[in-house]
């Protein structure tokens, strides 16, 4: 992979001054996936506070939005991991603690004993559709003063930065 020219000397940006940051990026690379950090960490915190007041993770909140959309007899524990927006390395532990509080059930498939289903109570499915307006609020007041265009454009940038060229 060549190597890329550092970032041209330009006047800070408002990450510079966010984050102390006295030099010029060493890439522009550098200076958007610290954006993109920054961003993300303030936008999650919001989150994570509106879901904190519920007893909920981020996780917890997505596994029983997930299982909410599941059919009825649930989904595979490995299939509510593989949908996870942010991947959890021990979804076991996660389904635990939704299991004690009693939004979510847990149940051996009967055609394959080895698979655990994952289903949603009614006292899960309660809290996550309580949640849903909350949650548009939330997204609104986050990136509601963004244009459709620009949130469109920020979408589809993003979907680019995820893909890895392996060819």
């Amino acid at each position: 992979m060549p190597h890329k020219k550092p970032a041209s000397k330009k006047s800070a940006t408002a990450l510079h001054r966010d984050i102390g940051k006295q030099n010029p990026f060493d890439l522009p690379e550098q200076e958007a996936y610290l954006n993109l950090r920054r961003t993300a960490n303030l936008l999650a915190d919001e989150f994570a506070a509106l879901f904190k007041s519920r007893g909920l993770s981020e996780t917890g909140y997505n596994i029983l939005r997930i299982l909410r959309a599941a059919p009825p007899q649930g989904l595979p524990c490995l299939d509510v991991a593989d949908q996870l927006v942010r991947k959890m390395p021990d979804i076991t532990r996660l389904t635990n603690r939704l299991l004690e509080k009693g939004w979510i059930a847990r149940n051996r498939s009967k055609q394959d004993k080895r698979v655990v289903l994952l289903t949603l109570t009614p006292a899960g499915k309660r809290l996550v559709d309580a949640l849903d307006q909350p949650v548009l609020d939330l997204h609104q007041q986050q990136l509601g003063h963004l244009s459709q265009k620009q949130l469109n454009t920020l979408a589809r940038l993003l979907e680019q930065a995820r893909q890895t060229t392996t060819d």
